[in-house]
């Protein structure tokens, strides 16, 4: 069977470390066998994400990659909490897409981190529930900002 971490390598991928938070929360919460992963956003060391409305300034193609970076600084938080091979199931990914009002297409932006999520962990434990919203901003204007909740073994 194939680990969490070899199937990043295979996608050339490698795990952020976990960025601090900008509040009074913790990057995430364990209880009652699932971790529960606070809000992130597409920043990288090199910076913020994209940021910008989708519709106007951000295409949705570009929000999609966006929502694939941001899974990866989700799964940053899940490695540095529990570890990668911690996790026995995706439970719930939600997504948040910064759009113009009229744009109706925020589930094909949240499946960046989807997609992400299901090549990571395979089908069997990286199917998840999600949810995927339209708002009117979020922190630092990024365009894309995404909660995860997981099972996790012990």
């Amino acid at each position: 069977m194939t680990s969490p971490s070899e199937r990043l390598a295979r996608l050339g991928l490698s795990i952020p470390p976990p960025p601090a938070p900008k509040g009074n929360y913790f990057p995430t919460r364990q209880h009652g066998g699932q971790l529960w992963v606070s809000g992130a956003t597409a920043r990288t060391a090199a910076g913020p994400g994209l940021r910008g409305v989708v519709g106007a300034e951000v295409s949705p193609a570009e929000a999609k990659e966006q929502a694939r970076i941001a899974a990866l600084n989700l799964l940053g938080a899940v490695e540095a909490a529990v570890g990668l091979a911690g996790v026995t199931a995706v439970l719930h990914l939600r997504g948040y897409v910064r759009a113009v009002a009229d744009f109706d297409a925020q589930p094909g932006v949240i499946d960046g981190a989807s997609e992400l999520l299901l090549a990571v962990f395979g089908a069997e434990i990286g199917a998840h529930a999600r949810t995927a919203i339209g708002v009117a901003s979020l922190p630092g204007q990024a365009c894309v900002e995404l909660e995860l909740v997981v099972a996790v073994a012990g």
